[in-house]
């Protein structure tokens, strides 16, 4: 295995880590009264924030990654 495809499963791993974490804290939040009657707009903050922001970062390496597999 090369370098190239272990971290690109390495971050793989991570990024379906982030996604799934991402979904549970989603609802966890309308479970304890976190949602006004009309569910509205609200802005992440916190961990919310944090784990967008990872997710967002661990797509674009991997897709950087994807693409630097191919040429090698």
């Amino acid at each position: 295995m090369t370098t190239i495809s272990l971290l690109q499963l390495v971050v793989a791993l991570l990024l379906i880590v982030a996604i799934l974490l991402q979904q549970r804290s989603s609802g966890l939040g309308m479970s304890f009264g976190g949602g006004g009657a009309d569910g509205g707009y609200y802005t992440r903050r916190g961990f919310e924030k944090f784990l967008t922001q990872a997710t967002v970062a661990l797509v674009i390496i991997f897709i950087i990654v994807s693409i630097a597999q191919i040429f090698v």
